[in-house]
């Protein structure tokens, strides 16, 4: 009981020496490599950097009671440091006090609706953002946040949160460019780009073995950090107009509790749902992914739970919304994260870089973070998915599409609502035109298949036709007009058996159709059968009139049905 609410208690009891030490050494690693993207994600969101590495301390350690990924690891991530700033920016002027205590609004609406969805077991209701819905979302969150980084790789000013209004903010400031800032931009960019692309294989060829060359390759941004801080330092290039992220407040965070203003809880209801869901999305199949690599399995009920309880403590330690991150989460699998455990010595790391080492800091240029998230964020642009959805399927790339031009256009909630409207209209649209077939059977066999498609045997007074598809009210009225046009084209019919092997739903609408269908067939002197019906949906026709008025009969299966017509033509 105790084991399910609190997954600790699965892996505690059996932790050992060697464990501490795996998970010592990628907390670690972890606390290195991300507190330049913590910084970054909260200066993306319009919040002081701090934001960033508060949002990292006790929402990681709540994860690990009650997260059930052993190497997930949770805090601020690009998509929700987009989708907050959006979010905030509507309620609130950026850099003021509203703004702040809207972001930890933001954090308790978010982590209270994934704890209520975890409570009421509503995993589920992620399946409503279909992945070329996701893909496009993150594609075009990907173009945005790389355009919205232009402004700080040039030092020069520009706002909004879709693409029309950052090119348009941007455009009128390139002249006042500061070309110590694009030098420093352009040379990290150019830098993390050459590590993940040649970095490892480089190291390789000088003798280092693969895990340390990888180890290093990852640690660009570490590199990049180091560098530019202590060359703008030793130039003093703040003076020179380089933007730095100057003084960042030392200590843990002050217990808070946002303006009880029932306005701004209202106002920010809807993108609070909308974080809920993509964060929630991204973070589980993360977890799922590396959890089938290890050969575990993660809940996602249970995360709903986890990933909420973290939001909280963000908004009661003036962080901001947090998530399971793809580059910190790949980092601490890499780095050999055992139990969740190592997410809690990596918050602890990082609770001390900020108690005693913000200091060091000061000097750190914009331009270096800006070039840390464009080169993190732009792998989430998936051409090659756009291509092969165009290929595949044209209605999931209408949706894909519109999904990306909202995004870019009217911004991250237009893209996301749109997109999955747009593919549940898809989906109703697709059922409520059911494929159905006329078999009949393969020679000396008991398989039967398309009489389109194969040379198969049938029998003229009687047609068996499958429906492959679930029956409900979207497509009981198509089901209607399809055998009645049968039966119209084919008047020496006195069988329709409907095969039913593809139907796992028959809903109160399409039972109100088969009695429709059952009784019109009667008046035309022929007899309705039904083949194939599953348990469950047998079940529920046996809670309604319909079998007993069915002026045929129930058979086992197609072939049953074959042998009495066949017998009887």
């Amino acid at each position: 009981m105790f084991k399910r609410y609190f997954p600790i208690l699965t892996w505690l009891p059996h932790y050992h020496k060697r464990l501490l030490g795996a998970d010592v050494l990628a907390g670690l690693i972890v606390t290195v490599m991300v507190i330049p993207q913590s910084l970054a994600y909260a200066l993306l969101a319009g919040l002081p950097a701090v934001v960033g590495l508060y949002a990292s301390i006790l929402p990681q350690l709540m994860y690990t009671l009650l997260g059930t990924s052993r190497t997930l690891a949770v805090g601020p991530v690009a998509i929700i440091a987009l989708m907050t700033g959006a979010a905030l920016s509507s309620v609130a002027a950026p850099g003021s006090p509203d703004y702040l205590q809207a972001a930890l609004v933001l954090s308790l609406l978010s982590g209270g609706i994934l704890v209520a969805m975890g409570a009421l077991r509503m995993g589920f209701f992620s399946n409503f953002l279909s992945h070329p819905v996701i893909s496009g979302f993150l594609t075009a969150s990907g173009i945005l946040i790389a355009v919205s980084q232009l402004g700080s790789l040039m030092g020069v000013s520009s706002s909004g949160f879709t693409l029309v209004e950052r090119v348009m903010t941007l455009l009128p400031n390139l002249s006042s460019f500061n070309p110590y800032t694009v030098v420093i931009g352009a040379g990290t960019l150019f830098f993390l780009v050459a590590m993940r692309r040649y970095g490892k294989k480089s190291l390789r060829a000088i003798g280092l073995p693969t895990p340390f060359a990888d180890l290093i390759t990852k640690a660009g941004p570490v590199f990049a950090v180091v560098v530019t801080t202590l060359a703008t330092w030793h130039w003093q290039l703040a003076d020179d107009g380089v933007a730095v992220v100057g003084t960042i407040p030392s200590g843990l965070p002050a217990l808070s509790f946002p303006w009880v203003d029932a306005s701004l809880w209202r106002a920010l209801l809807i993108p609070a749902l909308l974080i809920s869901l993509v964060g929630f999305v991204e973070s589980v199949s993360m977890g799922q992914m590396l959890a089938a690599k290890r050969r575990q399995r993660i809940s996602p009920n249970q995360e709903l739970i986890g990933l909420g309880t973290a939001n909280l403590a963000a908004g009661f330690t003036s962080g901001m919304p947090v998530t399971g991150g793809l580059s910190r989460t790949v980092i601490n699998y890499d780095a050999g994260a055992q139990t969740p455990a190592a997410g809690a010595f990596a918050a602890l790391g990082i609770a001390l870089v900020t108690m005693a080492f913000t200091g060091w800091l000061f000097y750190l240029p914009i331009a270096t973070l800006a070039a840390t998230i464009t080169v993190s964020i732009l792998t989430l642009v998936d051409i090659p998915m756009l291509r092969q959805t165009w290929h595949y399927s044209r209605s999931d790339f209408a949706a894909m599409a519109v999904t990306i031009l909202l995004t870019l256009v009217e911004g991250i909630e237009a893209g996301i609502i749109g997109g999955v409207v747009l593919s549940i209209a898809l989906f109703l649209y697709r059922t409520s035109r059911p494929h159905s077939a006329l078999v009949g059977r393969v020679p000396d066999t008991e398989h039967f298949r398309n009489i389109e498609r194969h040379d198969v045997e049938t029998v003229s007074h009687a047609a068996l036709l499958r429906i492959d598809e679930s029956l409900y009210f979207a497509n009981a009225r198509y089901l209607e007009d399809t055998v009645y046009n049968l039966v119209a084209s084919r008047p020496e019919l006195e069988h329709v058996v409907l095969i039913c092997s593809a139907v796992n739903l028959i809903d109160a609408s399409a039972l109100e159709s088969l009695d429709a269908i059952n009784a019109r067939l009667k008046d035309s002197d022929v007899k309705l059968h039904l083949a194939e019906v599953k348990g469950p949906v047998m079940d529920q026709l046996k809670k309604s009139d319909f079998l007993d008025a069915l002026t045929g009969r129930v058979f086992l299966s197609t072939y049953a049905a074959w042998r009495e017509f066949s017998k009887a033509g």
